[in-house]
C-alpha cells in the first residue's frame, strides 16, 4: 500500500520522520504544507491513504483519485475541509483523531482568557510602536466562566480555570456531570457568564451556533474565546458586537476563513487577540496525533491483509 502525507510542517514532518513507520505501507512525506489543487491531484493519483493536517479535499479532486481508499485526518475537524459523506460515497473512509492535543488546547483557550481580560495583545502592539500604554484589566478571581460544549477539551480548561479561581459553569448538547462544574441552560449561560469559551465540534446542527441573537443574549462586557472552530460563530455579529462594546473582548484561534486575510475586520479592532489555529501545537501534542496517525495507517494494513473467511457451500 501507499500513502503520502499530504502537507506536512516542519514540526510534524520531523516527527513523522520518527514515528511514522508501517510495515506494508510505504508513507512518503510531502514537506511543502500550503500546497495547491493540481498538486493534490498529482500527489493522490496513484495513493490508497492520504494523511493531512489541514489541507482541503474537495470531492471533484477525490473523484479522480481513483486508488484512494482511506483519508487521516489529523484532528476532529475534518468536516473544515472536507465533505466525509461525499468522500464516503466514493468508498472513502475519513479518519479522525481525538484526545490527542486535549491539554494543549486548553491551556491555550486559558492563555486567550488571560490575554483577552488583561488587554496583553494591544500593549505589546502599542509599546513596540512606542506608545507606553496602560490599560485596565479585569480581574477574573470570582468570575464564571462559560463554556459551550463539554468535551474532553473543555473538561481540561474547567480544571485549570476552578483551580484559578473562576466559577465554571457549562451547557452539553447531551446530558453530562463534572466535579465543581454547574451546567445550566444555555441561555442563563450566556446571560451569566462573564466569558464564554466554545468547545463544540463543527456539524451541520452546530454551524453558526453562536447567533446574532445568542451573541445577543450574552451579558454586556463579556469575553469571547473561540479555540473550536471559527464557522460556529456567526463572524459578522461577532464583528458589530465587538464595534458596539457589548463584546469586551474576543480571543481566537480559528476562524470562518483561513489564514485569514489580510486586510480582515478582525485584524484591525483593537479589542481582539488573534492566534493562528495553533492552540494545538505542542510537541507533546504532536506526537501524539502522528502516534495516532501511524495506528490508523497499520490498522488500514492489517485490515487489507487479513484472511478473507473461506466461502461455505450451500
Amino acid at each position: 500500500m501507499r500513502a503520502v502525507f499530504v502537507d506536512a510542517n516542519p514540526a510534524l514532518a520531523a516527527v513523522a520522520d520518527e514515528l511514522l513507520h508501517v510495515p506494508g505501507m510505504a508513507i512518503a512525506i510531502n514537506r511543502q504544507p500550503d500546497i495547491r489543487p493540481d498538486a493534490l491531484r498529482a500527489l493522490l493519483r496513484d495513493t490508497d491513504v492520504a494523511i493531512v493536517d489541514h489541507t482541503a479535499l474537495p470531492e471533484a479532486i477525490a473523484r479522480e483519485c481513483t486508488r484512494l481508499r482511506h483519508v487521516v485526518f489529523l484532528g476532529t475537524g475534518a468536516r473544515s475541509y472536507m465533505d466525509p459523506e461525499a468522500l464516503g460515497a466514493l468508498g472513502i473512509t475519513v479518519h479522525t483523531i481525538k484526545g490527542y492535543g486535549d491539554t494543549a488546547v486548553a491551556e491555550h483557550a486559558i492563555a486567550l482568557m488571560w490575554a483577552a481580560a488583561r488587554g496583553l495583545a494591544r500593549m505589546d502592539r502599542e509599546i513596540r510602536a512606542g506608545t507606553w500604554l496602560r490599560t485596565d484589566g479585569v480581574q477574573l478571581t470570582g468570575r464564571t466562566l462559560g463554556l459551550i460544549g463539554f468535551g474532553s477539551i473543555a473538561a481540561e480548561v474547567a480544571r485549570i480555570a476552578r483551580g484559578s479561581g473562576l466559577d465554571v459553569v457549562a451547557w452539553n448538547r447531551t446530558p453530562r456531570q463534572s466535579p465543581g462544574v454547574t451546567f445550566i441552560p444555555l441561555g442563563r449561560l450566556l446571560a451569566d457568564s462573564d466569558v464564554v469559551s466554545l468547545h463544540l465540534l463543527l456539524t451541520d446542527e452546530t454551524r453558526g451556533f453562536l447567533s446574532r441573537a445568542r451573541i445577543e443574549a450574552m451579558r454586556p462586557g463579556a469575553m469571547l474565546v473561540n479555540t473550536a472552530r471559527g464557522a460556529l460563530v456567526d463572524e459578522a455579529a461577532m464583528i458589530d458586537a465587538l464595534r458596539a462594546g457589548h463584546l469586551r473582548h474576543a480571543a481566537l484561534d480559528v476562524y470562518e476563513a483561513e489564514p485569514l486575510p489580510a486586510g480582515h475586520p478582525l485584524t484591525t479592532l483593537q479589542n481582539v487577540t488573534l492566534s493562528a489555529h495553533s492552540a494545538f501545537r505542542t510537541p507533546e501534542a504532536n506526537r501524539n496525533l502522528i502516534g495516532a496517525a501511524r495506528d490508523h495507517c497499520q490498522r488500514i494494513v492489517d485490515a487489507v491483509s487479513a484472511p478473507r473467511p473461506a466461502p461455505t457451500g450451500t
